[in-house]
């Protein structure tokens, strides 16, 4: 049976003065992925190695690390997939370490929280549900599969610069909620994005494209964002 060597990055606040890298030989058959290589590490050698899980299908976002050098979610990447037999696996970098691969994710939901990203109506409620066309419902694919994994919010350089920049996760659920044409609260979350900590704080770097382990676009729906910010400046248009 092959043998991965993990080369984990390791850290704890509490505890020790500076980060240290750990290995550790991990057999692995062709199933194996690198939540699994770090479940049997915590089984077999270190029961004190901290990371996060929670689906293990990849739709929780809760494992997303720095895996090999790209952001990934642990549960979704193939050790057989990765160049070599040696997986470096480190916390998502420019975030608040709380443990090992943990990261502190409190300033990332508060900005999420700040959006107000659920659906809103200000008329009455309907007697039966809101229909949608199939135009208006493709407006939300991309955006409706954000996981909140928080890998566009780690590497994107706005965010190291700025801390109250809300961030790319957080405007992509604005620009989400934005083009819902069941959502009615448009002029109540302009005031959110239309802002210096907004949508115009992004330099259109595109790291957090890159970065998404899910291919979505966050760019695509900040630019969304501040050109409709701008008309409604200038023309008073919701839309």
């Amino acid at each position: 049976m092959p043998v991965a060597t993990f080369h984990i990055k390791r850290f704890d606040p509490d505890n020790d003065d500076m980060p240290r890298y750990d290995e550790f030989s991990v057999p692995y058959e062709a199933s194996l992925t690198v939540l699994d290589g770090l479940f049997y590490v915590q089984e077999h050698f270190d029961g004190s190695l901290s990371f996060r899980y929670c689906c293990r299908a990849a739709v929780c976002g809760s494992c997303a690390m720095y895996i090999n050098g790209r952001y990934r979610l642990a549960c979704q990447t193939n050790v057989r997939h990765l160049d070599g037999d040696v997986i470096t696996v480190e916390a998502m970098p420019h975030m608040p370490l709380v443990k090992d691969l943990v990261c502190d994710m409190t300033d990332f939901f508060a900005k999420y929280e700040y959006i107000e990203p659920w659906l809103m109506r200000n008329s009455q409620d309907p007697a039966k549900e809101i229909g949608q066309t199939p135009e208006e419902r493709k407006k939300l694919d991309m955006p409706i599969d954000c996981i909140l994994c928080g890998a566009c919010y780690s590497t994107c350089p706005s965010v190291w610069g700025e801390g109250n920049y809300i961030g790319p996760a957080a405007l992509l659920k604005a620009y989400r909620f934005e083009v819902d044409s069941r959502d009615e609260a448009r002029k109540q979350r302009l005031a959110h994005f239309d802002n210096e900590h907004g949508a115009y704080r992004c330099h259109t770097i595109t790291n957090c494209v890159e970065a998404c382990p899910k291919e979505l676009n966050p760019t695509e729906g900040i630019q969304w964002l501040k050109r409709a910010a701008v008309r409604r400046r200038l023309f008073g248009r919701l839309k």
